[in-house]
């Protein structure tokens, strides 16, 4: 059924690329642009059950924010694309709360939050305007489109008041995941040239716009990215691009984690990294990856 869904979704906007080209355009980017809901389960409503919750909005849409600890130091995740904030559990139980204020946000159209788009603009407005809310932040962690999306925002909006930024398998271009969007749908040329038009109709720029190597370029912040060399989503290469151009950022490649990073040497790596840029003598927390 997972395969016949995106066959039949392809036909449709095929077809309507021939009868309404314009409505082609943009059902197929909004299309693009919807993530697939994760359910959120008893064990991970038990968690975040342990943070204190609240609401933020942004364009329009209620998002759910956590916050555990109260210490001095803040620190925020965002996660990536079809995921919520219990992704970072494990990070979340390293980090000693009387030292952090420790933050996770489900982007829009994810986990507990409202709405069902999500783009790099829009999780990039949420991005400033969370960190401005919260008056800066010591680290911010992004895995995925996180780590894309923080990218953007940093290139956008040079001063905002962070110190410190960890990219977790930062993908490259946004033309790859069109790619991939018309090679899954098996999409006609038809039907993408309108869904680019509309793309650009949206964002005044081309897809081939957003992209890493670009923004990290700008970067000034002290940088740690970790990618796996075998991520069969977010090529390894990209990693290597970044931290070419990211004068301040050290790359540490893994094997066997694949795209989700899932390891709990990761978890060592990330609370090192934010160890050492906080100058704060602690030691790690217990922690669990499951």
């Amino acid at each position: 059924m997972k395969k016949i869904i995106p066959k039949i979704l392809g036909v449709a906007l095929n077809l309507l690329a021939w009868i309404h080209p314009k409505a082609a355009g943009r059902r197929g980017f909004l299309l693009f642009c919807r993530p697939f809901r994760t359910p959120v389960t008893d064990k991970q409503k038990d968690f975040f059950d342990t943070a204190d919750q609240s609401t933020i909005t942004s364009e329009g849409v209620n998002v759910q924010v956590y916050r555990w600890g109260k210490g001095e130091k803040k620190v925020v995740f965002f996660h990536g694309w079809q995921s919520h904030s219990y992704r970072w559990k494990a990070y979340i139980d390293a980090l000693p709360k009387d030292a952090y204020t420790i933050y996770a946000l489900d982007a829009p159209g994810h986990g507990r939050s409202g709405g069902n788009f999500l783009s790099v603009p829009v999780y990039g407005t949420l991005i400033q305007k969370f960190i401005q809310d919260i008056g800066g932040a010591q680290t911010v962690v992004g895995h995925s489109l996180g780590s894309f999306s923080l990218i953007y925002t940093f290139f956008r909006n040079p001063s905002l008041p962070v110190d410190n930024v960890i990219l977790m398998a930062p993908p490259g271009e946004a033309s790859d995941f069109m790619t991939f969007y018309k090679d899954t749908l098996r999409l006609s040329n038809r039907a993408m040239k309108h869904i680019y038009q509309y793309f650009e109709q949206t964002y005044k720029v081309p897809p081939a716009y957003f992209s890493t190597k670009k923004f990290a370029a700008s970067l000034s912040q002290k940088g740690l990215i970790i990618h796996d060399e075998g991520d069969d989503e977010a090529p390894y290469h990209y990693a290597v691009k970044i931290n070419e151009v990211w004068k301040k950022s050290t790359l540490i490649s893994t094997q066997g984690f694949g795209h989700n990073l899932k390891s709990p040497t990761v978890v060592e790596a990330v609370f090192k990294f934010i160890h050492e840029s906080n100058h704060a003598s602690l030691t790690v927390s217990e922690h669990n990856v499951n």
